[in-house]
């Protein structure tokens, strides 16, 4: 909501199942909000009959994961344009469908991925498009959630796509972004909350960890005022980009107005990989494993 407003745009209509969303009005006094679902469709479906200037240009989709697909066939449907949070879907069929609707309505399906817009991964990207060659990368990706996480939706796997889609598939654009494209996925260990891996990308052999377990941040034991660790390392060397996540979502809606927005054929690579993930087999590493795999 901050970025629609930041970028000079109007929240005029909002729905949640939950009634606890006073937070609207930091941004307008004037949204229609409603806690039914059909009756936002209706309201929506009425805006797009009556006068142009009162029609939705834009749906924003912050729903479950599994409720994406739907979401965005309204928004197409309404004639607005759909900017989604990750993953835009679950599973990768369901993007060639949208993709078809995107040509039979003329409309256009944005995701939301803030990481490509990062000042200091854009500056990485930069340095490794002058100089292409091949790299060793290890990334880990620690966000703690405590026992709310596991039976919230986010914890069922068929509503949040599981940890390698609803946590990791932030880092796969990103590592997909920086490298290339996937020539190949392995997964040496599996569970709800840690997953450890290996991609080979076109540029780059990457070790890879995510978690939601408290115990593999690098100082459990300390209070909870760090609850998320993200690092990666790139042929030995660190990449630092704890700052600079403050205003990023306000970036994504200024490029989606100007349409330079990220779509569903740039969304496809990292909605496929992290498929392959969550229906792998665990194999023994190939190689040098994520150091994180020698405690488990």
């Amino acid at each position: 909501m901050k970025a629609i407003v930041d970028n000079g745009q109007a929240i005029v209509a909002a729905t949640d199942p939950h009634d606890a969303v006073g937070i609207l009005d930091r941004f307008s006094f004037d949204v229609r909000f409603f806690t039914e679902f059909e009756r936002f469709d209706r309201h929506l479906e009425k805006l797009r009959r009556g006068p142009a200037a009162q029609r939705v240009h834009y749906l924003s989709v912050c729903s479950p994961n599994y409720l994406h697909d739907a979401h965005i066939r309204l928004a197409l449907r309404v004639g607005a344009d759909a900017i989604c949070e990750k993953p835009v879907v679950i599973k990768p069929w369901n993007l060639d469908a949208l993709q078809e609707l995107e040509l039979e309505t003329g409309r256009k399906v944005y995701t939301v991925f803030q990481l490509r817009l990062h000042p200091a991964l854009l500056a990485l990207k930069d340095r490794l498009d002058r100089a292409p060659r091949h790299h060793e990368v290890e990334l880990t990706y620690v966000t703690a959630r405590g026992p709310w996480y596991d039976v919230s939706w986010k914890g069922v796997p068929e509503r949040s796509g599981g940890i390698a889609t609803n946590i990791g598939i932030h880092f796969f654009d990103l590592l997909i972004w920086l490298f290339g494209e996937v020539e190949s996925s392995d997964v040496h260990f599996a569970e709800p909350k840690r997953m450890i891996g290996a991609l080979e990308l076109r540029r780059a052999s990457v070790r890879w960890l995510l978690s939601t377990d408290r115990q593999d941040l690098p100082s459990p034991g300390l209070p909870s005022a760090q609850t998320t660790f993200r690092a990666i390392v790139i042929d030995g060397e660190p990449l630092e980009f704890t700052d600079g996540f403050t205003d990023l979502h306000t970036r994504v809606y200024e490029d989606v107005l100007a349409g330079r927005g990220v779509g569903l054929a740039d969304a496809r690579p990292s909605v496929e990989v992290a498929d392959r993930i969550r229906t792998a087999r665990v194999t023994a590493p190939r190689a040098t494993p994520h150091p994180a795999l020698s405690s488990r």
